[in-house]
């Protein structure tokens, strides 16, 4: 999703609906898929015929489309045997356009595709499996095949502190399925974090450590794969990658800040992006994009404690 950074005091765009929100979920369908799209089309073509080959069809699709024009239009009317439902929003923001979603899904579960990820056949089964045996599970978080496309770990049960120290592993919001229940507590993602926004990434690790603050229960489970291109080539030095390099980091930097971390797991990253490139097969490039992050986590971080504490509802635990 290409969206340039807004301001910190961007005001948040309204969302009208293109189709009715029934106010609950037709019998069987047990999970909202919340697809928020922005300057694609050709893309989305390939998200939905990967939904189309589920082995499990018990969704809805929730189309939230920030586009100025209909590029989606004929992409929709595509035969494909899915329930969509067409959402538009004005303003780009990732974090206010998945909460609009969040706002008309009528499934007890909801996930949140990207518009140029895709599923495996299997995916939404081997998620639906893992709940039907576990009632208490309030999120199952998948594989990003490209990302871990080895040796991965075997299921087993997110730990708060493991994510307050940046080790509890990937948690893409592709690879997220969480109890729609659980999320709206929390009031969704914060909608200053993310892809849009002055703090560019970094809003699903964010929704995850305050769902593990109020000991929500969530599940690694590898076998629910879900693919996103991922390019392990270095990406070329311009003043354009390392500013886009920044603007993620400033996400970073505003977790450091919002959630407390602590001054080793702060520390430590701070000093990673500029000693891991040394030893690489770039060091020049590796270093200025390490630079880049620590200016950008430095910024996000101070920037975050500038703007003094969020405007929350009383269910919020960070």
């Amino acid at each position: 999703m290409d969206m340039t950074s807004d301001p910190l005091t961007a005001p948040a765009a309204p969302v009208a609906a293109s189709a009715a929100m029934p106010a609950t979920a037709p019998a069987g369908q047990w999970i909202s898929l919340i697809l928020a799209t922005y300057g694609r089309s050709t893309e989305l073509a390939i998200v939905l015929d990967s939904l189309a080959a589920q082995t499990d069809k018990g969704f809805e699709i929730i189309v939230v489309d920030q586009n100025p024009d209909d590029r989606l239009e004929p992409v929709l009317a595509v035969e494909r045997g899915l329930t969509i439902r067409h959402l538009r929003q004005e303003q780009p923001n990732l974090s206010l356009a998945r909460n609009a979603g969040l706002a008309a899904a009528t499934g007890q579960w909801v996930a949140f595709p990207d518009d140029d990820c895709w599923y495996e056949p299997e995916c939404l089964a081997q998620v639906h499996q893992a709940i039907l045996a576990d009632n208490n599970l309030d999120g199952v978080v998948g594989r990003w095949v490209e990302v871990a496309p080895g040796d991965v770990p075997d299921q087993h049960h997110l730990s708060l502190s493991a994510w307050r120290d940046f080790r509890g592993g990937d948690a893409s919001s592709i690879t997220l399925f969480l109890r729609r229940e659980a999320v709206q507590a929390l009031a969704g993602f914060d909608t200053r974090i993310g892809v849009g926004q002055y703090f560019g990434a970094g809003e699903e690790t964010d929704l995850l450590l305050r769902m593990l603050d109020q000991n929500r229960d969530l599940l690694y489970l590898p076998q629910a794969r879900v693919h996103h291109h991922f390019s392990h080539e270095p990406v070329p030095v311009s003043a354009r990658a390392l500013a886009a390099q920044r603007s993620r980091a400033r996400g970073v930097g505003a977790i450091y800040a919002k959630h407390r971390l602590g001054t080793k797991t702060i520390v430590r990253g701070l000093l990673a992006p500029v000693i891991k490139p040394l030893g690489g097969r770039q060091p020049v490039a590796g270093l200025l994009f390490g630079l880049a992050a620590v200016l950008g986590r430095l910024e996000g971080m101070f920037g975050w404690r500038r703007q003094g504490p969020p405007a929350r509802t009383d269910s919020e635990g960070s």
